[in-house]
């Protein structure tokens, strides 16, 4: 990313599964982390990360607007969900709803912000798992289902999501998760259709703050529902990537 940076970065929903691996990530890369929750036990979490928490409802435009100008970013990092833990199959249809909505008007009042704010550029997560069918891997120019029974509502809020980032005047880039497993996600073991390691989701965020043209990435092992050959030639992402080994040869690395 060209010019002078204050490396302050801003994480909306960095209460989240992706954005409690991402933020002490990025702290320890030396940002100053602004991060977002609803919650005030998640505020003490994230403050004992190295975070500045902010307690704020997404959907109120000026409260949003207001804390992230006070923040002055340089990236806002879009990490906002509203899924039940585990994804429970007995609350996943109202929760849909909920999450599409977020990423709809969410992410427009997240995007007013960032742009009156001042930010260079945003990472928005979106979803690797809704294309429409075709011969796979899929690009990341392959067309969303947006009509499927299961999948369109969750794509057609993404595709709109998408399209409002990368249509704002900052460097925009989108990361298009896998299915989410590991610690926090309530599945321990990776699926089928392009699973995705949370820690590995977290060092994509994390590497895509910093680096890579804008556009879209499919972020996912490779097991051949998803090419991931973008992502790892532009942002040098490795979808093994694990926190604690990453932590280990930080800790042992000698000073330069």
């Amino acid at each position: 990313m060209p010019g002078e940076l204050n490396k302050k970065v801003f994480v909306a929903g960095a209460g989240g599964v992706i954005g409690r691996r991402l933020c002490p990530l990025l702290v320890r890369d030396g940002w100053s982390v602004t991060g977002t929750t609803r919650s005030a036990e998640k505020a003490s979490a994230l403050r004992a990360m190295g975070v500045t928490p902010v307690i704020v409802d997404v959907f109120d435009e000026k409260a949003l607007l207001d804390i992230v100008c006070a923040a002055q970013p340089d990236v806002v990092v879009h990490q906002l969900t509203d899924l039940p833990p585990a994804l429970d199959p007995t609350k996943m249809a109202d929760a849909l709803i909920r999450n599409a909505r977020l990423r709809e008007v969410g992410t427009r009042n997240l995007v007013a912000a960032a742009v009156a704010a001042g930010a260079r550029r945003m990472v928005a997560q979106s979803l690797a798992f809704v294309y429409a069918p075709g011969p796979t891997p899929y690009r990341e120019d392959a067309p969303l289902n947006l009509d499927d029974p299961d999948f369109g509502l969750s794509a057609r809020a993404v595709a709109s999501l998408e399209q409002q980032v990368l249509s704002a005047p900052f460097e925009a880039i989108v990361l298009r998760y896998g299915k989410l497993y590991g610690p926090g996600t309530g599945f321990d073991k990776p699926s089928s259709g392009g699973p995705l390691h949370v820690d590995a989701a977290a060092d994509a965020a994390r590497r895509a703050v910093m680096s890579g043209e804008a556009g879209i990435y499919n972020i996912a092992e490779d097991d051949g529902t998803v090419t991931i050959d973008k992502a790892r030639a532009a942002l040098g992402w490795n979808a093994d990537f694990r926190i604690g080994e990453y932590n280990r040869q930080a800790d042992t690395s000698p000073d330069p």
